[in-house]
């Protein structure tokens, strides 16, 4: 389901009330591959509500350049509703999804392997809420980037 940055606070509170684990994720998820899928699977396994902050069209841009997204927010936004792991996607406009999920405070955020405690910006602010960041591994060879440079060939 698409939830409203403004509707995030109730839907916390109304999760909490109900004593769920609440996992989160982010990313821009522009070309959505098995890669996308494992690891949504993966990180759904960590808690009973997976929530996905979603980067904007606006904020994909700042992070990746002008050519992208390729696929706009609400493509991206259904499909993400569309898998069995996601429960809840959020847009949000930030490069960092760090005000976010200040506010949904997660029992767990996971990222990617290719992360670290140490360069993950929001893990300090996640721990210090006493949330745990889960690190997953990537599935080799399968990355938006490389599936737009197959295309050019």
């Amino acid at each position: 389901m698409l939830v409203k940055y403004e509707e995030i606070d109730k839907l916390i509170s109304q999760l909490r009330s109900q004593n769920k684990t609440i996992v989160t994720t982010n990313g821009c998820f522009d070309i959505l591959h098995v890669g996308h899928v494992r690891y949504l699977e993966q990180a759904k396994k960590y808690g009973d509500v997976l929530i996905v902050a979603l980067n904007s069209d606006k904020s994909v841009k700042k992070i990746k350049g002008e050519n992208r997204p390729i696929n706009n927010e609400n493509d991206r936004a259904e499909v993400l509703n569309a898998l069995r792991s996601v429960d809840y996607v959020i847009l949000f406009d930030e490069e960092s999804p760090l005000n976010l999920l200040l506010k949904i405070a997660p029992d767990v955020h996971t990222k990617g392997a290719d992360y670290t405690i140490e360069t993950l910006p929001e893990a300090k602010a996640i721990m210090e809420k006493g949330g745990k960041i889960e690190f997953i591994p990537f599935v080799e060879g399968k990355s938006t980037t490389s599936i737009i440079e197959k295309m050019k060939k």
